[in-house]
């Protein structure tokens, strides 16, 4: 962030490590809600790469048999960041793109981008109010990370996917085996819920190719 104000990456700053401080749902969606309009300016100071590269995931592990138009959940979206991805990629006009989040200020943003035919509030430390097979793909960016969700919402995603399907979700490479996400993605394949596809290292930000795992799951 060396090309930021001293103020800007101070502001930054604060809300990152807030967000990596967080210890509850509560204190999660004070903090959400009070950054969402700042959010995706924020972000783009950064150089956030998430939203595309998960993006560019999916397109990477689409199958021949996927069908031609996608019921997409992207979950813990934001404020739609990966809707934009979406818009902007070889998907454009493929998609019906649904978000879940924690944040209703969030939310907010993300229905005045047009990009998504349904946003609920969702809390993905819990059950999600969806079918079983919902969806074609489950997507979750910058999600999965120090104070937020735990690993078992990994079965929750597994849960909502329809079989063949896929699930893309970013992990912080920080937590990703101590956070116990790499645990239970070895337990939802050993137990024949999915096929590993890959869980290679990745770059979170526009200049690096480290700091996260891209997860690629395929649903049995």
């Amino acid at each position: 962030m060396a090309h930021l104000s001293n103020n800007n990456a101070a502001h930054l700053n604060k809300h990152f490590e807030q967000a990596y401080a967080l210890s509850g749902t509560s204190e999660a969606q004070t903090l959400y809600n009070e950054w969402a309009g700042a959010y995706d300016k924020d972000l783009d100071a950064t150089g956030y790469a998430s939203p595309r590269r998960g993006v560019e995931a999916v397109i990477k592990n689409l199958s021949s048999a996927s069908p031609d138009q996608l019921k997409i959940l992207d979950a813990g979206c934001g404020t739609g960041l990966v809707g934009v991805s979406l818009a902007q990629s070889s998907l454009v006009g493929r998609f019906v793109l649904d978000g879940v989040d924690l944040s209703a200020g969030m939310l907010a943003v993300a229905r005045t981008k047009g990009m998504y035919q349904g946003l609920e509030t969702a809390n993905l430390n819990e059950r999600i109010d969806k079918l079983d097979g919902s969806y074609d793909v489950v997507l979750c960016v910058g999600t999965l990370t120090k104070g937020h969700v735990g690993p078992k919402v990994l079965a929750e995603f597994a849960r909502l996917t329809a079989p063949s399907g896929l699930i893309v979700a970013t992990v912080l490479d920080e937590v990703y085996e101590t956070g116990g996400f790499k645990a239970e993605i070895e337990q939802l394949r050993d137990g024949g819920a999915v096929q590993i596809v890959s869980t290679e290292e990745f770059g979170v930000l526009e200049e690096a190719n480290t700091g996260g795992r891209m997860v690629v799951l395929k649903k049995i």
